[in-house]
């Protein structure tokens, strides 16, 4: 073939693949190049009637900046978000701002500049939008980053109960209440955690906590059928051991809450590390055949498992119905979080994982879609008692870990019980 031929031969051979029906014949010069797909990506909005005026939001936060989770959840409030090509406006408008501190780094200032929204120096100021009584229809409470300290026992003393307090006292003052997300775990402490539950059961408002987890992509697919038997469970994660560990303790329980009767409550944690992690798999407290079938769906992984995870931390989870599950913590194998489980009546144990997807962080898109589903309906989404019990699990395991693995029962967690949603 000569080079006049050679161009003819692949010129044709692009316009077959590229342009489906733009023939040289065809009268019309301009024809159509191949679609791009549109996968129909479903969200939990969804078939909710987008009726009257936008729900007004009240957004309460640490501290706002760049891919912090106050963008990541209170700027797909304002500016709206896409998931794979899907564009998705929520039904609502943030009508009033409060931002605790102010880094360098902050971009709370602009973006409410930006958007002509009121930046208030008081958590009741963006609630009552600087009047005297409740004056919007949800608020969303991310107390998460921020110049805060540690205690003794490495948790990040975040104010979520402080803020939700405000909140509350505004609710209790106007005579009204509305429907609250607060993101990740509810507080450091049990106590405060379940005094923020009480407070909702009380006054009797629509509540949502946790993080992006247990919502997000599932690589392969995988939803297991409620009233499943589950011969064992065992979550991945990695990085922070409080931080971290409550997104690989939500990894587990956002499955395991699908068992035969629901979700019944924790009798006992514990937290290994180091060796004692190690040894604790050849005593069979947690099942190394399950950490490797869930690491197998991790796509990045670095060096050989015991070897890159000298230092690893796994969490015993001891369930009052008699099940027993675990999470473990890699500290340099995988960065990445995964699940695993044997279930009865299945020759293989199953395996996913919990796909985040940066930048653009289609994970808390979906969040933040379950929580506009919760302000239009003032229906909770999902239960909020899984993160009640996942806080009061991870309090008790960061006293376990502070005592040097003792084994911490906990009665409080064993009256925790709810239903999955389907």
């Amino acid at each position: 073939m000569n080079r006049r031929g050679f161009l003819a031969a692949s010129a044709a051979s692009l316009a077959g693949g590229t342009a489906r029906g733009a023939r040289a014949q065809d009268a019309d010069p301009a024809g159509e190049s191949q679609r791009m797909p549109e996968p129909a990506v479903a969200l939990p909005t969804d078939g909710v009637p987008r009726e009257g005026p936008p729900k007004r939001i009240a957004a309460v936060t640490t501290v706002y900046w760049k891919y912090s989770h106050a963008d990541d959840i209170i700027t797909k409030f304002i500016e709206g978000y896409s998931v794979i090509g899907r564009t998705h406006l929520p039904h609502c408008k943030v009508a009033g701002l409060y931002v605790e501190q102010f880094p360098d780094t902050d971009i709370g200032r602009g973006m409410a500049a930006r958007y002509k929204i009121p930046l208030f120096d008081t958590v009741a100021g963006a609630v009552t939008l600087g009047g005297d009584k409740l004056a919007v229809d949800g608020v969303l409470l991310v107390g998460e980053h921020g110049d805060y300290p540690l205690n003794e026992k490495g948790q990040q003393l975040y104010p979520r109960r402080r803020l939700f307090e405000e909140i509350v006292k505004v609710f209790r003052a106007s005579g009204k209440k509305v429907p609250v997300f607060n993101d990740k775990h509810l507080s450091y402490s049990w106590e405060n955690a379940n005094w923020m539950y009480r407070q909702s059961r009380e006054l009797g408002f629509p509540m949502m906590a946790g993080s992006s987890v247990p919502v997000t992509w599932r690589r392969p697919p995988l939803e297991i059928r409620i009233g499943s038997e589950f011969e064992g469970a065992l979550s991945v994660g990695y990085a922070g051991i409080e931080s971290y560990g409550f997104h690989t303790l939500e990894a587990l329980q956002v499955f395991v809450e699908r068992r035969r009767d629901g979700e019944t409550g924790v009798r006992a944690v514990q937290c290994l590390e180091g060796a004692e992690a190690w040894k604790g798999a050849e005593r069979g407290l947690w099942r190394r055949d399950l950490l490797e079938r869930a690491l197998e769906r991790v796509p990045d992984r670095r060096g050989k498992l015991e070897d890159a995870d000298r230092e690893p931390v796994v969490f015993l989870v001891e369930y009052a119905d008699g099940f027993r599950a675990a999470s473990y913590l890699s500290r340099g194998h995988a960065s990445e979080f995964a699940f695993a489980a044997e279930l009865k009546g299945r020759a293989a144990p199953v395996a996913t994982w919990f796909y985040l997807p940066k930048p653009q962080r289609d994970h808390f898109s979906f969040l933040s879609n379950h929580i506009e589903k919760m302000f239009l309906t003032g229906r909770e989404s999902y239960p909020v008692e899984r993160t009640l019990l996942t806080t009061g699990m991870l309090a008790a395991l960061m006293d376990s870990r502070a005592a040097g693995g003792k084994r911490i029962e906990t009665p409080h967690l064993a009256d925790v019980r709810y239903q999955p949603v389907g």
